[in-house]
C-alpha cells in the first residue's frame, strides 16, 4: 500500500470576490477578510490543477515499486563450482539445467551434476559439477577402461575400489588426471613361492614378472636353468614356482638308413618266380642328441639334428608274370604229393640241415638252375617246384630222389 498523497492548497492570485461580499467595503478587516476570500478562491483552484497533474506521477511511482519487487525477487544468489573451481553468481534460471546453459557449461553421460539437472534453484543454492576422465586401468595384468570424476590418482584408487596398499603405481598418488585421462598401470603386492636347491622361499612382490619375483628372493638362474613357469610371465598370488637346475651336453651316433626294395615285373619268368637282380644296402646317418639332467633327474635324450653319410641302395626284385604249362608229358598221372611228403614233409620253403637242398623235392642249386629255374628253389612256388621235379624225373626217372622217388608210383 502506497501512503495518500497531501496537496497542500494554495489561493490563485487576482481570484474574483467570493459570493456574498460588499463590493468598496474598505476596512481594515473588510479588506483582510475580502483578500482572504480571494487567496482562498485562488488556492482551491491551483489545488485541483496540481491534483491533476500528481496522480498519473503516483501511479507511475506505484507500478514501478511493485516491478521492482518482482525483479529482485527472481534473483538468486547461487555457487556453482566446477571441477573443485567455485564462483559465486547471480541468475534468474529457474533449475540447475537452465543454470549450466546459461554459463556454458557441458556435462555428458560420465559427469556428475549435483543437485540434479531438474532440480529447481532457490537463493543460496549450491550447484556441484564433477566432469568424467577416461582411465586405462591395469590391474595385476588385467586391463580394463573405467570412468571416474576424481582429479588425482589416489582420488580415482579410492573411487573405484583398488587396494593399492603396497603396490607398484605406474603413476604417483598425487598426480593429475586431466580430462583426456591417463594409463595406470597397478601391480599389487602378492606372495609367491619358491622352490629352489631343496629350500623353499616365500616373498612378498609387485613385481612384473616371475624373473624379477626370482631376483627379490635372492634367486639366481645360470647356464640352462629355468623355471617350472615361463620367467616373464606375470606371478600370481600364492603362486608356487619350481627352479629347475639343468646340465646338458651333446652326443652323436651313427645310425642305419633302411632300404627300399624295387619289383619290377618279368614275363620272362614263370609266375610266382622271384628273382633278386640286386641286393639292397642299408644307408648310414649322424644324428645329433641333446642330453639333460634337470635337478640331477636324466630326462630323454632329444634328437636335434641329422645328415646322412651314405646313402641306402635299394633291392631289386623281378617278379615272373608268365604262366606255367598245365603238365609234362611223361610225368603226369605220378603221386608228386606223395614224393613231396617224404622228402619235405610237404613243406615248400623247406632246406636240410646241410643248407644244400631245398623245396618240396630238395632241389640243390645246381639241379635248380639246370632245369631253369632261378634264385633257390625253396624260395619259388610250389607249382614250379612241382613243374621243374616232372621236367627232371623226364630226362633221369626216380634216380635224384634214391630213398623216397618208389613213392610215386602209389
Amino acid at each position: 500500500m502506497t501512503a495518500p498523497l497531501v496537496v497542500p492548497v494554495a489561493p490563485a492570485p487576482g481570484a474574483a470576490p467570493a459570493p456574498g461580499a460588499v463590493p468598496g467595503q474598505g476596512s481594515r478587516a473588510g479588506s483582510r477578510r475580502a483578500a482572504r476570500r480571494r487567496k482562498a478562491s485562488g488556492g482551491a483552484g491551483a489545488a485541483a490543477e496540481g491534483l491533476r497533474k500528481l496522480v498519473p506521477q503516483a501511479l507511475v511511482v506505484v507500478f514501478l515499486a511493485g516491478g521492482t519487487s518482482a525483479f529482485v525477487a527472481d534473483d538468486k544468489a547461487v555457487e556453482l563450482t566446477v571441477d573443485g573451481v567455485p564462483r559465486t553468481l547471480h541468475t534468474f534460471a529457474d533449475d540447475v539445467a537452465e543454470l549450466l546453459a546459461d554459463e556454458g557449461v557441458a556435462v555428458g553421460e560420465h559427469d556428475i551434476v549435483a543437485p540434479g539437472p531438474h532440480q529447481a534453484l532457490a537463493d543460496g543454492d549450491d550447484v556441484v559439477v564433477r566432469y568424467g576422465r577416461p582411465v586405462s586401468l591395469t590391474v595385476d595384468g588385467h586391463r580394463r577402461q573405467v570412468w571416474t570424476t576424481a582429479g588425482t590418482v589416489e582420488g580415482a584408487l579410492r573411487q573405484l575400489g583398488v587396494r593399492a596398499e603396497g603396490a607398484h603405481l605406474s603413476a604417483s598418488r598425487g598426480a593429475a588426471i586431466s580430462r583426456q585421462g591417463l594409463a595406470l598401470d597397478v601391480r599389487t603386492e602378492r606372495a609367491v613361492t619358491f622352490l629352489a636347491d631343496g629350500r623353499e622361499r616365500t616373498v612378498r612382490t609387485n613385481a612384473a614378472t616371475v624373473r624379477e619375483a626370482l631376483a627379490e628372493a635372492g634367486i639366481t638362474l645360470s647356464g640352462q636353468d629355468t623355471t617350472s613357469v615361463p620367467a616373464g610371465s606375470f606371478p600370481r598370488d600364492g603362486q608356487t614356482v619350481n627352479v629347475l637346475r639343468v646340465t646338458g651336453s651333446r652326443q652323436v651316433r651313427e645310425e642305419s638308413v633302411p632300404y627300399a626294395v624295387e619289383q619290377v615285373h618279368d614275363p620272362a619268368l614263370f609266375a610266382g618266380t622271384e628273382v633278386v637282380e640286386r641286393q639292397g644296402a642299408p644307408g648310414v646317418r649322424r644324428v645329433t642328441y641333446s642330453l639333460r639332467t634337470v635337478n640331477g633327474v636324466a630326462q630323454r635324450p632329444r634328437r636335434t639334428g641329422e645328415e646322412i653319410v651314405r646313402e641306402p641302395v635299394s633291392r631289386k626284385v623281378r617278379i615272373g608274370t608268365r604262366p606255367l604249362p598245365a603238365s609234362v608229358t611223361g610225368a603226369d598221372g605220378l603221386d608228386w604229393g606223395a614224393l613231396a611228403a617224404c622228402e619235405s614233409g610237404g613243406r615248400p620253403n623247406a632246406v636240410d640241415p646241410s643248407g644244400t637242398y631245398g623245396g618240396l623235392y630238395q632241389f640243390d642249386p645246381g639241379t635248380w638252375h639246370a632245369l631253369g629255374g632261378t634264385g633257390t628253389a625253396q624260395n619259388a612256388p610250389a607249382a614250379e617246384q612241382t613243374f621243374r621235379a616232372k621236367k627232371l624225373y623226364v630226362q633221369r626217372g626216380a634216380s635224384p630222389w634214391p630213398h623216397c622217388g618208389r613213392r610215386l608210383y602209389r
